[in-house]
């Protein structure tokens, strides 16, 4: 699988708009939206929520500013990145599943809304990277 493939214009934009969210995210876990993120860490994690709300939140920096200046290793970032979304879903059930409200997400029926998007994070990350078209290549 090739680390880099071209991507159009479109896509382009939509890495930029996604590695801004995740350094935006990222940043709230630090800082401002710290309480809300622990809210959704699962009971079943064997750390504290804390430490894995802070953690998580370095990891969304660090892909955010990957998406944004790593253009050779645009295709690893994509996969990483759509992988940290599959890893997060629990904390998306979770907060679905013990009716908490944190995000505005206040009602079972947001909540439960919410578990369809990650898909498209997910989607979004490999599209807008490049990564679904390395994927679909013929191995070298």
């Amino acid at each position: 699988m090739s680390y880099t493939t071209q991507t159009t214009t479109l896509q382009d934009v939509g890495r930029v708009v996604l590695a801004t969210f995740m350094v935006g995210a990222g940043t709230g876990h630090l800082t401002f939206a710290r309480r809300a993120f622990q809210a959704q860490v699962p009971d079943w994690v064997p750390m504290d929520k804390d430490i894995v709300v802070l953690l998580s939140g370095v990891v969304e920096i660090g892909l955010g500013l990957s998406l944004l200046l790593a253009k050779k290793r645009r295709v690893p970032m994509g996969l990483g990145l759509a992988t940290f979304y599959g890893m997060v879903f629990p904390g998306n059930v979770h907060q679905y599943t013990h009716h908490i409200s944190a995000f505005g997400l206040d009602s079972d029926g947001k909540r439960l809304a919410r578990l369809f998007f990650q898909p498209v994070l997910m989607g979004w990350a490999l599209w807008s990277t490049g990564a679904l078209k390395a994927l679909r290549q013929p191995a070298q």
